[in-house]
């Protein structure tokens, strides 16, 4: 048996669940057979009814752009509503806005067929919540469903209801800028975010007006691209991507999300976007899909630059893939009518793709009433309210992960004068992070605010900027996209830095935020360098020398190399890029009024060397011995490097605290289970600390021999339980042979008797060990 460990763990003031309590899927009992034969005899008396180009229409998904409501019949896009040719919109924000587009559709088209509203409401709307990354460090499945709910709720009020989310893409690459955008790097993790956030966006029931259609994306594989380069190819085994890369889209699909978002990517040569076998043989044949699947932002003509062919050609190759909506490019609606008649493609599959858009708006209730969602006096009361800033508070302060924590430096005392040091300590520009198109960013709250606001009345807070992002002007600029200004001060280097020095000098502790400004990371932000720019490195060891206690706050989108800083702090706070009430979350948790519970759902490189790493890797024939690795000493002839260890910074699951956990010794009640038996997997949890808290017991099973090979880890479950301090509690797993399964050689779904090692722990690396023998 193991060793017993001792940890350092979490605790988070709002309420928190463990796995077997969370929120189950919604039964949408208006899904009955009865309510099906009602539709398919409306969509097939609609369709009866619709022309050619109408039916294409309802294909075509256009970008409005925003203009003002009584130019809505008007403009462009007006013309080709009110001609039955655009069967959906995006990027148009506002109830009235929304509504009188709507009405030139249901009143002066023939057929007054509904459109669907969509938006990138990614991770919150108004009210905006920590980036997906962050939230996903919460591992709280509560949590995650109620910020998709409130963001449902928020965007339908404002006559969204359509989102493109939730992305869930694994991704074991953090030079891709959109790891933000997604959850990490393990498929358990992730497919359990996936669809807690499907039941979050559609509810029980799609047509009562508060929830919204969720479209899962990108499928698939985009987080795989080479290099870490967005957009790049992609290349792997069906193995892979059965085991380690489709479980998450398969959840959401499960979970029954609504739509599907093909990727850029290609997947066995063939772009996502005209990929028949993963579009209609893996998503619809073998997973049973209902819904409908739309391109990403020009995926179709896109595929002329991968040679496909030309409009014409990639656009026939889209609808018979199993494309049903075509997002901006207009591939459809120009060429699809000219194919028909050449026989490239068939009337069968363009009524398909019709049937299916018909459908989801038949779903939302729209031919029963369209201007459900949408309504300014109902948004004027549910969007941004202060319920709901409440509620991304308490999700930002457990999004949270604290890495380091040396001398209790944290929790900071209530008292005496703290400096307030960094390049975006007054942005408050930058602290929703990327992918808040709803965001109000100039009212979200920013890390002065929120300090002084919450206890400027007992502590003197002084501030300084230190350092701009970079020292690289033009790489600044190119940083401060979408209007995110990095407010880059033009005094020089050592301006800046004096005045920094001056002000730590006049204080007790110093708060240090550093890190990436809120579009280094996202979409079209890869990154070869990840690590922090040097002109915040500089500052961070400038002020060491003033001597003063040093708590660094790290304002992140992706799992970056810290090798170089991790020593110099006294304490790391990954604060990931909380949303809109930032300031105030980072005050809760600074001051102790929220002890960090979140863990990494994302490994922590020492260097760019390491990348890919992942804590679910699989052994080589020559693995370095263990004693090796944990003394990171080379031995040649393994698998290892000359110059760097091979562990990570920072393991998976990886979250230290403000008290401390014991575990005891993994118990099993059953070393030798047979066939479909249930065993159950113990420990004893025991707050050895000085805090209440709540600890994120981790489960992780090794299948040690197999047909093919298998990881040398993985989660299979996880709890999170609250233990007041000197508590002890029992945690226990239930394993049955539905964790043990994997797709093997054959791509055949089950599990293989044998010796399986159970692993619980607090971190990926930090485990006890009881080994079983399952048979069959």
């Amino acid at each position: 048996m193991s060793k017993k460990l001792i940890v350092i763990a979490t605790l988070a003031l709002a309420p928190v669940f463990s796995a077997q309590e969370m929120v189950t899927k919604p039964v949408q009992s208006y899904q009955t057979a009865q309510y099906q034969s009602k539709k398919k005899a409306f969509v097939d008396a609609l369709l009866a009814k619709m022309t050619l180009d109408e039916k294409i229409g309802q294909l075509n998904l256009p970008s409005s752009g925003d203009f003002t409501t009584g130019l809505a019949k008007n403009s462009d896009i007006g013309k080709k509503v009110e001609q039955g040719l655009v069967g959906g919109l995006f990027n148009i924000k506002g109830a009235d806005k929304i509504k009188a587009v709507q009405k030139v559709a249901v009143e002066n088209s023939r057929l007054k067929i509904p459109m669907i509203f969509g938006m990138d409401v990614i991770h919150g709307y108004e009210t905006t919540f920590p980036i997906p990354l962050g939230l996903a460090a919460s591992w709280d499945m509560n949590l995650v469903q109620q910020s998709a709910r409130v963001a449902a709720k928020e965007a339908a009020a404002d006559g969204i209801n359509w989102t493109f989310s939730p992305m869930v893409d694994i991704s074991r690459e953090p030079r891709w800028g959109r790891v933000s955008e997604g959850s990490g790097e393990d498929p358990y993790l992730g497919s359990e975010i996936a669809k807690n956030m499907v039941y979050g966006y559609q509810g029980k029931d799609l047509a009562n007006g508060t929830n919204i259609l969720a479209c899962v994306k990108h499928f698939a594989l985009y987080g795989a691209g080479e290099a870490g380069r967005d957009y790049n190819t992609v290349d792997m085994s069906h193995v892979r991507m059965f085991n380690e890369y489709f479980p998450p889209y398969k959840a959401a699909v499960d979970a029954g999300v609504a739509s599907v978002m093909a990727s850029f990517n290609e997947v066995d040569g063939v772009p996502a976007t005209g990929n028949r076998w993963l579009q209609t043989e893996v998503l619809r044949n073998l997973w049973k899909f209902k819904g409908f699947v739309v391109t990403d932002y020009t995926g179709i003509n896109e595929m002329i630059d991968h040679g496909m062919g030309n409009l014409q050609e990639v656009s026939a190759l889209a609808l018979k893939a199993g494309i049903d909506m075509d997002m901006v490019g207009e591939g459809f609606l120009t060429t699809l009518k000219k194919s028909l008649s050449e026989g490239k493609v068939t009337q069968a599959e363009i009524d398909m793709a019709t049937r299916r858009i018909l459908e989801a708006k038949y779903d939302l209730g729209l031919f029963d009433n369209p201007y459900k969602h949408g309504d300014a006096k109902l948004a004027a009361k549910e969007v941004y309210s202060m319920e709901n800033r409440n509620i991304a508070r308490s999700a930002a302060a457990q999004s949270m992960v604290l890495m380091k924590n040396e001398n209790q430096v944290l929790p900071l005392k209530k008292t005496g004068t703290v400096a307030v040091i960094g390049p975006l300590v007054n942005n408050s520009m930058n602290m929703a992070g990327t992918w808040s198109v709803a965001t109000k960013h100039a009212i979200s709250v920013n890390l002065m605010q929120g300090l002084e606001a919450n206890y400027g009345k007992e502590v003197k807070f002084l501030s300084a900027k230190g350092a701009n992002i970079d020292y690289d002007a033009k790489l600044e600029d190119i940083y401060a996209a979408h209007g995110k200004k990095t407010d880059r001060d033009n005094r020089s280097k050592e301006a800046l830095l004096k005045e920094a020095v001056d002000v730590a000098n006049k204080a007790d502790v110093i708060v240090l935020a550093i890190g990436e400004s809120a579009e280094m990371s996202g979409e079209s932000s890869s990154r070869t360098e990840i690590t922090i720019p040097q002109s915040q490195v500089d500052l961070l060891n400038e002020l060491k020398k003033t001597g003063k206690p040093i708590a660094m706050i790290l304002f992140t989108g992706r799992p970056l190399a810290l090798t170089n800083v991790k020593d110099t702090p006294d304490a790391i706070l990954n604060a990931w890029f909380p949303g809109s009430e930032a300031g105030n979350a980072i005050a809760d948790v600074l001051f102790g009024k929220v002890n960090p519970s979140g863990k990494l759902p994302m490994t922590f490189p020492r260097s760019l060397g390491q990348v890919p790493i992942y804590y679910n890797a699989k052994n080589t024939g020559r693995p370095l011995d263990q004693k090796l690795v944990d003394k990171c000493e080379y031995q040649r002839f393994r698998s290892n490097y000359m110059d760097e260890c091979n562990t990570p910074l920072y393991p998976f699951g990886y979250g230290l605290s403000y008290s401390k956990f014991n575990y005891s010794d993994v118990t099993v009640s059953n070393a030798n289970p047979k066939g479909n038996q249930t065993i159950q997997a113990s420990v004893t949890v025991t707050n050895s600390g000085n805090y209440d808290g709540a600890e994120i017991v981790q489960l992780y099973i090794r299948d040690l021999v197999g047909t093919i090979t298998r990881p040398v880890k993985e989660l299979k479950g996880f709890q999170k339980v609250m233990l007041k301090k000197g508590e002890s509690k029992k945690v226990t797993f239930d394993i049955t042979p539905e964790q043990l399964k994997f797709y093997n050689g054959n791509l055949k779904y089950d599990w293989e008797a044998g010796e399986f090692d159970i692993m619980i722990g607090t971190n990926s690396e930090q485990v006890s060990h009881s080994k079983i023998n399952w048979t069959k």
